[in-house]
């Protein structure tokens, strides 16, 4: 009897493989260009992650999500897509990337990736304190995890192959700056800002040793936009015409050519192993200030209310309408930019990095 469950629980694992493999080919019948796409960072990749936790950010209500599949929100911080999606369906794997947590993944979820990504988190341990969301720590922690469950359906053997040979995303940071340095009290005390990007440089270093310690080996890291040009930033920072403000942008560069040197440095120690700095600072500020170029035509206000501080619980139905043709706008709300937006990021993300980490 023992001896026949063993065999039906082996052709039940071989089911689940076939079925994943065919699952894993593209509409033409092209196989994918990676197994799997596995994702880590805040908001801007979160599909849903969110959702269970205890903390006010959330968007897991319309109108979020009033132009994904069937109108649906999902604890995605857009109309629709987020770009977890889109490359995901880029790099022919699949059109949705699911959360880890509070979803039911299947067996081709899990084999072909998961987002561990959580809003408002941050490289800043205390950032992801502050709302009580999924530390960039405890993201790695659900990565072993689900490290596990992989091996339950794939084997050991298998398991190896897949998670050498997936896309690994890391995006992170915009939240140390905007939340936690520059609207909260709690480190601009302690730090002034090239001190506290020293801070975040440590944090997201860290991060990327350990990644590739758990065998990551092809990793897109994502830069941090121009904060300053935010809609929220402009608001909060930006004085009576909300413009551009400067400090915020200066921060981010800073930390995007610190962690640029940084990345440089362990790839250079870890034979075989592809990080890439992505840079979405030039693309999206580029949008902010020419957004005509794109078709868009304002930039500096959020679809969702006023369009000027309303994001995440603030972006209601309830108390917040939204505008009448939101192709005409790169936000979203007054921190996540359009499902439109970020589709044209990431295809000049995918145009020009993927030939370096294939």
């Amino acid at each position: 009897m023992e001896s026949r469950s063993l065999v039906l629980g082996a052709s039940c694992m071989a089911f689940c493989l076939l079925v994943a493999q065919a699952l894993a080919y593209t509409k033409n019948g092209t196989a994918p260009m990676v197994p799997a796409v596995i994702v880590f960072g805040d908001s801007i990749v979160d599909t849903g992650n969110n959702n269970v936790l205890e903390t006010i950010v959330k968007c897991n209500f319309p109108p979020y999500g009033q132009d994904f599949i069937n109108h649906q929100p999902t604890g995605r911080f857009s109309n629709g897509k987020v770009p977890s999606d889109f490359i995901a369906s880029a790099m022919g794997v699949k059109e949705l990337v699911p959360p880890y947590i509070g979803y039911d993944l299947q067996s081709e979820d899990i084999l072909t990736g998961v987002t561990f990504a959580s809003g408002a988190t941050g490289y800043d341990p205390l950032t992801s304190t502050i709302v009580n969301v999924i530390s960039m720590t405890d993201q790695l922690q659900l990565f072993e995890e689900y490290k596990e469950r992989m091996k339950a359906i794939a084997g050991e053997e298998r398991t190896a192959t897949i998670l050498s040979n997936s896309l690994y995303v890391v995006c992170c940071g915009t939240d140390d700056i905007a939340n936690t340095y520059f609207t909260t009290p709690l480190r601009k005390p302690h730090y002034d800002i090239p001190s506290y990007v020293n801070l975040l440089i440590t944090g997201a270093s860290t991060f990327l040793e350990k990644l590739v310690g758990m065998g990551a080996q092809k990793i897109g890291f994502v830069s941090l936009p121009p904060i300053g040009c935010i809609p929220s930033q402009r608001t909060l920072g930006g004085g009576i015409l909300r413009d551009c403000e400067p400090t915020r942008n200066q921060a981010a560069q800073l930390f995007n050519s610190k962690i640029k040197k940084r990345i440089d440095k362990i790839a250079g120690q870890h034979k075989g192993i592809k990080i890439i700095y992505i840079d979405i600072y030039s693309i999206l500020l580029d949008l902010m200030l020419r957004p005509s170029k794109y078709g868009f035509e304002v930039s500096t206000k959020g679809c969702c209310g006023t369009g000027e501080l309303e994001a995440s619980v603030l972006c209601n139905k309830v108390s917040a309408s939204t505008c009448s043709d939101i192709t005409k706008y790169v936000f979203w709300d007054s921190y996540h930019p359009t499902e439109r937006a970020y589709k044209i990021i990431v295809d000049k993300i995918y145009q020009d990095y993927i030939k370096f980490l294939l």
